[in-house]
Protein backbone atom coordinates (compact mmCIF):
# COMPACT_ATOMS: atom_id res chain seq x y z
CA UNK A 1 0.00 0.00 0.00
CA UNK A 2 1.34 3.47 -0.86
CA UNK A 3 1.83 5.97 2.02
CA UNK A 4 -1.17 8.17 1.18
CA UNK A 5 -3.47 5.14 1.05
CA UNK A 6 -1.87 3.85 4.24
CA UNK A 7 -2.70 7.00 6.19
CA UNK A 8 -6.18 7.40 4.70
CA UNK A 9 -7.02 3.77 5.45
CA UNK A 10 -6.37 4.45 9.14
CA UNK A 11 -8.66 7.48 9.35
CA UNK A 12 -11.93 7.17 11.26
CA UNK A 13 -14.90 9.24 10.16
CA UNK A 14 -17.28 10.30 12.90
CA UNK A 15 -19.98 11.94 10.75
CA UNK A 16 -20.87 12.89 7.19
CA UNK A 17 -23.23 15.45 5.74
CA UNK A 18 -24.26 16.98 2.45
CA UNK A 19 -26.63 19.78 1.49
CA UNK A 20 -27.59 21.97 -1.44
CA UNK A 21 -27.42 25.75 -0.91
CA UNK A 22 -29.66 27.91 -3.08
CA UNK A 23 -29.08 31.64 -2.55
CA UNK A 24 -31.98 33.75 -3.85
CA UNK A 25 -30.64 37.27 -4.34
CA UNK A 26 -27.77 38.93 -2.50
CA UNK A 27 -26.54 37.29 0.69
CA UNK A 28 -23.51 36.95 2.96
CA UNK A 29 -23.40 34.07 5.45
CA UNK A 30 -20.87 33.64 8.27
CA UNK A 31 -19.82 30.14 9.32
CA UNK A 32 -17.99 29.58 12.59
CA UNK A 33 -15.03 27.39 13.36
CA UNK A 34 -15.66 23.74 12.50
CA UNK A 35 -14.05 20.40 13.16
CA UNK A 36 -13.32 18.21 10.18
CA UNK A 37 -13.40 19.05 6.49
CA UNK A 38 -15.96 21.08 4.55
CA UNK A 39 -16.23 21.07 0.78
CA UNK A 40 -18.21 23.24 -1.61
CA UNK A 41 -18.89 22.96 -5.34
CA UNK A 42 -20.58 25.80 -7.23
CA UNK A 43 -23.22 24.30 -9.52
CA UNK A 44 -24.34 27.67 -10.92
CA UNK A 45 -23.64 31.35 -10.45
CA UNK A 46 -20.65 32.46 -8.41
CA UNK A 47 -19.82 33.12 -4.79
CA UNK A 48 -17.05 34.74 -2.76
CA UNK A 49 -15.24 32.72 -0.10
CA UNK A 50 -13.46 34.71 2.61
CA UNK A 51 -11.51 32.71 5.21
CA UNK A 52 -10.39 34.12 8.54
CA UNK A 53 -6.65 34.81 8.50
CA UNK A 54 -6.29 34.80 4.71
CA UNK A 55 -5.59 38.21 3.16
CA UNK A 56 -7.52 37.72 -0.08
CA UNK A 57 -10.99 36.27 -0.71
CA UNK A 58 -11.53 33.66 -3.42
CA UNK A 59 -14.14 33.96 -6.16
CA UNK A 60 -15.69 30.54 -6.73
CA UNK A 61 -17.20 30.29 -10.21
CA UNK A 62 -19.64 27.76 -11.63
CA UNK A 63 -18.09 24.30 -11.63
CA UNK A 64 -15.28 25.17 -9.22
CA UNK A 65 -14.73 23.40 -5.90
CA UNK A 66 -12.95 24.15 -2.66
CA UNK A 67 -11.84 22.07 0.29
CA UNK A 68 -11.63 23.61 3.79
CA UNK A 69 -9.54 21.24 5.94
CA UNK A 70 -8.37 23.50 8.78
CA UNK A 71 -11.73 24.37 10.38
CA UNK A 72 -11.19 28.15 10.19
CA UNK A 73 -14.24 30.45 10.31
CA UNK A 74 -15.29 31.58 6.84
CA UNK A 75 -17.88 33.60 4.94
CA UNK A 76 -19.77 32.78 1.74
CA UNK A 77 -21.15 35.86 0.00
CA UNK A 78 -22.52 37.00 -3.31
CA UNK A 79 -21.24 40.47 -2.31
CA UNK A 80 -18.48 40.90 0.26
CA UNK A 81 -19.65 44.41 1.15
CA UNK A 82 -22.87 43.02 2.61
CA UNK A 83 -23.11 42.56 6.41
CA UNK A 84 -22.73 38.85 7.17
CA UNK A 85 -25.54 36.90 8.84
CA UNK A 86 -24.64 33.98 11.07
CA UNK A 87 -25.81 30.77 9.43
CA UNK A 88 -27.75 29.69 12.53
CA UNK A 89 -29.53 33.04 12.75
CA UNK A 90 -30.35 32.95 9.08
CA UNK A 91 -32.09 29.63 9.42
CA UNK A 92 -34.10 30.84 12.37
CA UNK A 93 -35.29 33.91 10.49
CA UNK A 94 -36.27 32.54 7.12
CA UNK A 95 -35.53 29.62 4.78
CA UNK A 96 -33.33 31.47 2.30
CA UNK A 97 -31.17 28.40 1.87
CA UNK A 98 -32.93 25.37 0.42
CA UNK A 99 -31.86 21.92 -0.63
CA UNK A 100 -33.58 21.72 -4.01
CA UNK A 101 -32.07 23.39 -7.05
CA UNK A 102 -34.90 25.46 -8.62
CA UNK A 103 -36.03 25.34 -12.24
CA UNK A 104 -35.23 28.16 -14.61
CA UNK A 105 -32.53 30.60 -13.53
CA UNK A 106 -31.11 28.99 -10.37
CA UNK A 107 -29.04 32.00 -9.32
CA UNK A 108 -26.21 30.88 -7.06
CA UNK A 109 -26.41 27.23 -6.11
CA UNK A 110 -23.74 25.34 -4.17
CA UNK A 111 -23.39 21.74 -3.08
CA UNK A 112 -21.79 21.49 0.36
CA UNK A 113 -20.27 18.43 1.94
CA UNK A 114 -18.83 17.82 5.40
CA UNK A 115 -17.12 14.98 7.19
CA UNK A 116 -15.46 14.83 10.57
CA UNK A 117 -12.34 12.72 11.15
CA UNK A 118 -11.28 11.66 14.61
CA UNK A 119 -8.05 10.82 16.38
CA UNK A 120 -4.37 11.56 15.92
CA UNK A 121 -4.58 10.01 12.45
CA UNK A 122 -6.66 12.96 11.31
CA UNK A 123 -4.29 15.51 12.82
CA UNK A 124 -1.37 13.77 11.09
CA UNK A 125 -3.07 14.41 7.74
CA UNK A 126 -4.87 17.72 8.19
CA UNK A 127 -2.06 19.68 9.82
CA UNK A 128 -0.12 19.39 6.57
CA UNK A 129 -2.87 20.95 4.43
CA UNK A 130 -3.35 24.64 3.64
CA UNK A 131 -6.43 26.52 4.91
CA UNK A 132 -8.11 26.11 1.52
CA UNK A 133 -7.62 23.89 -1.51
CA UNK A 134 -9.16 25.57 -4.56
CA UNK A 135 -9.81 23.23 -7.51
CA UNK A 136 -10.60 25.06 -10.68
CA UNK A 137 -9.53 23.33 -13.90
CA UNK A 138 -12.07 21.32 -15.87
CA UNK A 139 -10.94 17.83 -14.84
CA UNK A 140 -10.73 18.84 -11.18
CA UNK A 141 -14.17 20.46 -11.23
CA UNK A 142 -15.90 17.48 -12.80
CA UNK A 143 -14.29 14.94 -10.49
CA UNK A 144 -14.99 16.75 -7.22
CA UNK A 145 -18.49 17.90 -8.13
CA UNK A 146 -19.54 14.37 -9.06
CA UNK A 147 -18.46 13.08 -5.65
CA UNK A 148 -20.17 15.90 -3.74
CA UNK A 149 -23.44 15.50 -5.62
CA UNK A 150 -23.50 11.74 -5.09
CA UNK A 151 -22.79 12.27 -1.39
CA UNK A 152 -25.66 14.76 -1.18
CA UNK A 153 -28.04 12.36 -2.89
CA UNK A 154 -27.16 9.44 -0.64
CA UNK A 155 -27.74 11.41 2.55
CA UNK A 156 -30.84 13.27 1.37
CA UNK A 157 -32.63 10.13 0.20
CA UNK A 158 -31.42 7.28 2.46
CA UNK A 159 -31.42 3.82 0.89
CA UNK A 160 -30.21 0.45 2.17
CA UNK A 161 -26.41 0.56 2.34
CA UNK A 162 -26.43 4.35 2.04
CA UNK A 163 -24.24 4.98 5.07
CA UNK A 164 -21.45 2.85 3.66
CA UNK A 165 -21.75 4.47 0.23
CA UNK A 166 -21.59 7.91 1.86
CA UNK A 167 -18.45 6.89 3.74
CA UNK A 168 -16.73 5.68 0.59
CA UNK A 169 -17.75 8.80 -1.33
CA UNK A 170 -16.34 11.00 1.43
CA UNK A 171 -13.02 9.17 1.35
CA UNK A 172 -12.96 9.33 -2.45
CA UNK A 173 -13.58 13.07 -2.30
CA UNK A 174 -10.73 13.58 0.14
CA UNK A 175 -8.30 11.44 -1.87
CA UNK A 176 -9.21 13.27 -5.08
CA UNK A 177 -8.63 16.65 -3.49
CA UNK A 178 -5.27 15.61 -2.03
CA UNK A 179 -4.12 14.15 -5.33
CA UNK A 180 -5.13 17.23 -7.28
CA UNK A 181 -3.55 19.53 -4.71
CA UNK A 182 -0.27 17.65 -4.93
CA UNK A 183 -0.40 17.68 -8.72
CA UNK A 184 -0.93 21.44 -8.73
CA UNK A 185 1.96 21.96 -6.33
CA UNK A 186 4.32 19.75 -8.31
CA UNK A 187 3.44 21.30 -11.67
CA UNK A 188 3.71 24.80 -10.26
CA UNK A 189 7.04 24.14 -8.61
CA UNK A 190 5.65 25.21 -5.25
CA UNK A 191 5.54 22.72 -2.42
CA UNK A 192 4.81 22.81 1.26
CA UNK A 193 6.54 21.11 4.14
CA UNK A 194 5.21 17.82 5.50
CA UNK A 195 4.95 14.15 4.65
CA UNK A 196 2.07 14.82 2.25
CA UNK A 197 4.07 17.23 0.11
CA UNK A 198 7.10 14.95 0.31
CA UNK A 199 5.12 12.33 -1.63
CA UNK A 200 5.57 14.48 -4.74
CA UNK A 201 9.35 13.96 -4.43
CA UNK A 202 10.30 10.62 -5.97
CA UNK A 203 13.13 9.81 -3.56
CA UNK A 204 11.35 11.04 -0.42
CA UNK A 205 8.24 9.12 -1.49
CA UNK A 206 10.36 5.98 -1.79
CA UNK A 207 11.87 6.48 1.67
CA UNK A 208 8.46 7.01 3.28
CA UNK A 209 7.14 3.96 1.46
CA UNK A 210 9.92 1.84 2.98
CA UNK A 211 9.10 3.11 6.48
CA UNK A 212 5.39 2.43 6.05
CA UNK A 213 5.92 -1.00 4.55
CA UNK A 214 8.05 -2.27 7.44
CA UNK A 215 7.84 -0.03 10.53
CA UNK A 216 9.28 -2.77 12.77
CA UNK A 217 12.58 -2.83 10.87
CA UNK A 218 15.49 -1.18 12.75
CA UNK A 219 15.91 1.53 10.13
CA UNK A 220 18.88 3.87 10.08
CA UNK A 221 19.33 7.05 8.10
CA UNK A 222 22.25 5.43 6.27
CA UNK A 223 20.19 2.42 5.21
CA UNK A 224 17.31 4.57 3.96
CA UNK A 225 19.70 6.80 2.03
CA UNK A 226 21.22 3.77 0.31
CA UNK A 227 17.76 2.47 -0.61
CA UNK A 228 16.89 5.70 -2.43
CA UNK A 229 20.31 6.24 -3.99
CA UNK A 230 21.50 9.25 -2.00
CA UNK A 231 24.36 10.04 0.35
CA UNK A 232 23.51 9.95 4.04
CA UNK A 233 24.06 13.68 4.59
CA UNK A 234 22.13 14.82 1.52
CA UNK A 235 19.25 12.45 2.29
CA UNK A 236 19.00 13.57 5.92
CA UNK A 237 18.92 17.22 4.89
CA UNK A 238 16.39 16.69 2.08
CA UNK A 239 14.11 14.62 4.30
CA UNK A 240 14.15 17.26 7.05
CA UNK A 241 13.47 20.06 4.57
CA UNK A 242 10.59 18.34 2.77
CA UNK A 243 8.96 16.29 5.54
CA UNK A 244 9.59 18.70 8.41
CA UNK A 245 11.12 16.08 10.71
CA UNK A 246 14.05 13.70 10.71
CA UNK A 247 13.57 10.19 9.28
CA UNK A 248 13.69 8.66 12.77
CA UNK A 249 11.18 11.18 14.16
CA UNK A 250 8.86 10.37 11.29
CA UNK A 251 9.28 6.63 11.86
CA UNK A 252 8.47 6.98 15.57
CA UNK A 253 5.33 8.96 14.86
CA UNK A 254 4.14 6.49 12.24
CA UNK A 255 4.76 3.59 14.61
CA UNK A 256 2.70 5.32 17.30
CA UNK A 257 -0.15 6.00 14.89
CA UNK A 258 -0.16 2.33 13.96
CA UNK A 259 -0.08 1.44 17.64
CA UNK A 260 -3.00 3.73 18.45
CA UNK A 261 -5.07 2.08 15.75
CA UNK A 262 -4.33 -1.35 17.20
CA UNK A 263 -5.25 -0.14 20.70
CA UNK A 264 -8.59 1.12 19.40
CA UNK A 265 -9.58 -1.84 17.27
CA UNK A 266 -7.91 -4.97 18.64
CA UNK A 267 -7.48 -6.89 21.89
CA UNK A 268 -3.71 -7.23 21.40
CA UNK A 269 -1.60 -6.70 24.48
CA UNK A 270 0.87 -3.84 24.81
CA UNK A 271 3.70 -6.36 24.60
CA UNK A 272 2.36 -7.75 21.32
CA UNK A 273 1.91 -4.29 19.82
CA UNK A 274 5.33 -3.13 20.97
CA UNK A 275 7.06 -6.18 19.50
CA UNK A 276 5.23 -5.86 16.16
CA UNK A 277 6.56 -2.31 15.82
CA UNK A 278 10.18 -3.11 16.58
CA UNK A 279 10.38 -2.33 20.30
CA UNK A 280 12.30 -4.83 22.40
CA UNK A 281 10.79 -3.66 25.70
CA UNK A 282 7.40 -2.43 26.85
CA UNK A 283 9.02 0.47 28.67
CA UNK A 284 10.68 1.80 25.47
CA UNK A 285 7.36 1.52 23.64
CA UNK A 286 5.43 3.27 26.43
CA UNK A 287 7.95 6.11 26.51
CA UNK A 288 7.73 6.60 22.74
CA UNK A 289 3.93 6.41 22.80
CA UNK A 290 3.59 9.01 25.56
CA UNK A 291 6.01 11.30 23.72
CA UNK A 292 3.85 11.28 20.57
CA UNK A 293 0.32 10.82 21.92
CA UNK A 294 0.62 12.58 25.27
CA UNK A 295 -0.68 9.66 27.34
CA UNK A 296 0.15 6.03 28.09
CA UNK A 297 -0.98 3.27 25.69
CA UNK A 298 -3.36 1.90 28.31
CA UNK A 299 -4.97 5.31 28.92
CA UNK A 300 -5.35 5.89 25.19
CA UNK A 301 -6.94 2.53 24.47
CA UNK A 302 -9.37 2.84 27.37
CA UNK A 303 -10.50 6.37 26.44
CA UNK A 304 -10.87 5.65 22.72
CA UNK A 305 -12.86 2.45 23.16
CA UNK A 306 -15.25 4.12 25.58
CA UNK A 307 -15.88 7.21 23.40
CA UNK A 308 -15.87 5.76 19.88
CA UNK A 309 -19.05 6.51 17.92
CA UNK A 310 -19.94 6.98 14.24
CA UNK A 311 -22.83 9.13 13.08
CA UNK A 312 -24.35 10.15 9.79
CA UNK A 313 -25.92 13.61 9.82
CA UNK A 314 -27.71 15.70 7.24
CA UNK A 315 -26.67 19.27 7.83
CA UNK A 316 -23.00 20.29 7.46
CA UNK A 317 -23.48 23.74 8.97
CA UNK A 318 -25.06 22.36 12.12
CA UNK A 319 -21.78 20.83 13.23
Amino acid sequence: MDPLSDVLASLQSRSFAARGFHVDGELAVQFGRHQGIKCYAVASGECWLAIEGLPEPILLKAGECCLLPRGLPFRLATDLSLPAIDVAELRRRQPLIGEEQPDGDPGTYLVGGYFHLTGHHAAFLLEMLPPVVHLRDEAQKATMRWSLERLRDELRDPQPGGSLIAQQLAYTMLIQALRLHLTDGASGGVGGVGWLFALADKQMNAAITYLHADPAHPWTVKELAEHVGMSRSVFALRFKETVGSTPMEYLTRWRMLRASQRLETSSDSITEIAGSLGYESDSAFRKAFRGVMGCSPREYGRSRRSSGRHDVVRDPAAS
